[in-house]
């Protein structure tokens, strides 16, 4: 089965969102990036973004480069309804994270990538790595990702098909899928990055791919998981797929019940009804 999973976006993609796209079709969502050693801290703003709103299938995405930090962490996490495992990020292009030896400059560590999920593992939680293809082009070019996709052993292998030092407005480069698909054995592959059409999607899907994650596309329109698979013919019959203004008022609703911070919510009023740029999201 093909998987349209919701992106982990930060200041968007807070309980109100992902319950939403849960419900226009989502099959799996993940929260905000979380810095292990903030919750460990017992950071306010780190704890909310992890904490149980309700049942909306999600993993819980961590940003760590400290094996013992996070073994302290997931020893005393207690799982809550709709809880699906961990992600761990290799992702995050941020020049400080990276300097730390965290996020994108993660990929080329694959050792201890491999260690960090044999903890998460080894405490009965099921894991996902969010990846990009390495920090530059060098590092694309020596094909860094496929040491990650090959040697650590993760339930769900996200791939997003940039370098980081590439901007958001600069392409993805899908030719790097199928040997992603080669390199995991077996295991699912998900692609990510400026996936907004049935016709990419099905594009992937003939590559291999087990699914697509879907991240500022899904801000302009948080119903396009059911409108892309009605279009991949995954729901029969076709589910209808509500309008931006109604979807805003069910988002309203949904903060309003479930909580959360007054600027996720402007946040995505304004990228949904089109009043912001969403380039650098």
């Amino acid at each position: 089965m093909f998987r349209l999973m919701l992106a982990p976006m930060e200041g968007y993609t807070d309980a109100a969102l992902r319950t939403l796209c849960f419900r226009h079709g989502a099959d799996l969502t993940f929260t905000e990036m979380a810095h292990v050693e903030s919750l460990l801290h017992g950071n306010r703003s780190s704890l909310s973004k992890v904490a149980a709103h309700d049942s909306t299938p999600v993993q819980i995405q961590l940003l760590t480069g400290r094996d013992d930090h996070l073994d302290r962490f997931v020893s005393g996490f207690k799982p809550f309804p709709g809880f699906e495992g961990f992600n761990l990020n290799l992702s995050c292009p941020s020049p400080d994270v990276i300097r730390k030896g965290k996020g994108a400059a993660m990929v080329k560590r694959a050792a201890k990538t491999g260690r960090l999920a044999s903890i998460i593992r080894g405490h009965g939680y099921q894991v996902s790595l969010k990846l990009r293809l390495g920090t530059n082009a060098h590092e694309k070019a020596g094909k860094v990702y496929l040491n990650a996709l090959g040697r650590v052993e993760a339930d769900l292998y996200i791939v997003h098909a940039k370098t980081a030092a590439q901007g958001s407005v600069e392409p993805d480069d899908p030719s790097v899928y199928p040997e992603c698909v080669e390199a995991a054995s077996g295991r699912p592959v998900i692609a990510n990055g400026g996936i907004d059409s049935a016709e990419k999607a099905e594009a992937l899907r003939e590559m291999g791919l087990a699914g697509a994650m879907i991240g500022r596309a899904a801000l302009r329109d948080p119903a396009i998981f059911d409108a892309l698979r009605n279009q991949l013919r995954l729901n029969i019959p076709p589910r209808p797929v509500p309008g931006i203004d109604e979807l805003m008022r069910e988002y309203a609703a949904l903060h309003a019940d479930l909580g959360g911070d007054q600027s996720h919510l402007e946040n995505l009023l304004r990228v949904a009804l089109r009043k912001a740029d969403v380039s650098q999201v």
